[in-house]
Order: C-alpha cells, then sequence, then structure tokens
C-alpha cells in the first residue's frame, strides 16, 4: 500500500500538469480558442434518507486523450476514494431483501461490453465505467482533475452517473468485488 501511495504520489503532479492548458499548448492542441465540450456534473451526500446536501461539483471535458474529470468537492476525508461512472442516471435508494442500499438506483459500473471484470482505468477488458481514484487533500478538498483514456466522448457518460466511493479502489476483484471501494458516498446524474 506504501509502494502504491509514493508511486501515486509522484505521478498526480504530472497527471495535473499533463492535463493543463500549458501541456496542450505544448502538444500543439487547440486551448482557448476553441474551447473542448465540457458537462458540469453536481454531487450529492448519498445517505439512508436519500441525497442529501451539495459536496461540490465535477466538470467532465473531452479531451485528445480521453475524457477529464475535474472535481471541486468539499468536506471529504484527506486520501484515496474510488470514483466510478454507475449505470443508471438515478441516484436514489433501492431496497434489496429487506434492505436499503444507498444510491442503488445507480446501477453497478458502467459496463456495456459486459465484461464483469473490474479493472483499471486503462484496460479495455475492465469496466468502461472504472476511473481513476478520486484525490483528497489535507484539507478535505478535491480539485485534481482525472484522466479516463477508454472514455472519449461525453455521449459516453450521458445518461449515467457519477459515483464516488466510501473507501480507495484496488482495481481488482479481489480479495473484495469493485475494488473494495465500499458504501456508495457521493452520486451526482450525468445529463
Amino acid at each position: 500500500m506504501k509502494r502504491c501511495m509514493s508511486v501515486l504520489a509522484l505521478s498526480l503532479p504530472l497527471t495535473a500538469f499533463a492535463l493543463s492548458p500549458a501541456a496542450f499548448a505544448a502538444s500543439g492542441e487547440k486551448t482557448s480558442s476553441q474551447s473542448p465540450q465540457s458537462l458540469s456534473v453536481e454531487i450529492y451526500r448519498a445517505t439512508e434518507n436519500g441525497l442529501g446536501h451539495q459536496m461540490g461539483n465535477v466538470t467532465i471535458t473531452e479531451s485528445p486523450y480521453g475524457l477529464v474529470f475535474t472535481p471541486d468537492l468539499k468536506e471529504l476525508k484527506p486520501g484515496l476514494y474510488g470514483f466510478h461512472v454507475h449505470t443508471n442516471p438515478d441516484c436514489g435508494l433501492i431496497s434489496r431483501n429487506g434492505k436499503f442500499e444507498i444510491a442503488g438506483r445507480a446501477g453497478g459500473h458502467l459496463d456495456p461490453k459486459e465484461t464483469n471484470q473490474h479493472s483499471t482505468p486503462w484496460d479495455d477488458n475492465g469496466h468502461l465505467g472504472d476511473l481513476p481514484p478520486l484525490y483528497v487533500d489535507e484539507n478535505g478538498n478535491a480539485t485534481l482533475p482525472v484522466l479516463a483514456p477508454k472514455l472519449k466522448k461525453l455521449s459516453d457518460v450521458r445518461g449515467h452517473s457519477l459515483m464516488v466511493h466510501a473507501g480507495h479502489d484496488n482495481y481488482s476483484d479481489h480479495p473484495e468485488p469493485f475494488g473494495g471501494g465500499g458504501a456508495r458516498f457521493g452520486c451526482g446524474v450525468i445529463r
């Protein structure tokens, strides 16, 4: 785990630069003169009573390298969180076996190819909705963008939901299914 955190800590600044306007300018890509397509998703705290207060939003932008998810979320504990696109455009409760599942109406991770496999954001053999982890700084803010290279266009995510899980993600179905991300903590419908 320490090694994973070290690698992530080293890669985060590089990812942030790679997704910056300066990097696009250096690569010869158009920046401000040709504004990329984007949309904003409001993220709400998912609770046993339904959706609670708004935690912030995530802006999703098309780039030459895939979709960029730029969070502006507050009031989280520092650390890494599982972050995924889920199948259904609904963050409501669902009842299963007499128990309510928080944000259960969102369904599972987006998986149109029916791989039935949780994997890394760059592995075509896994769910299309598997995203890089959401990083929350020591002040409880998530502002660092993540790149989803399997997702190319906003139409890939429209009509689905965006989920923040209560735990980290190990990009495997072992030892726990779906990366061990745990409970659904924050949710927003992608319109």
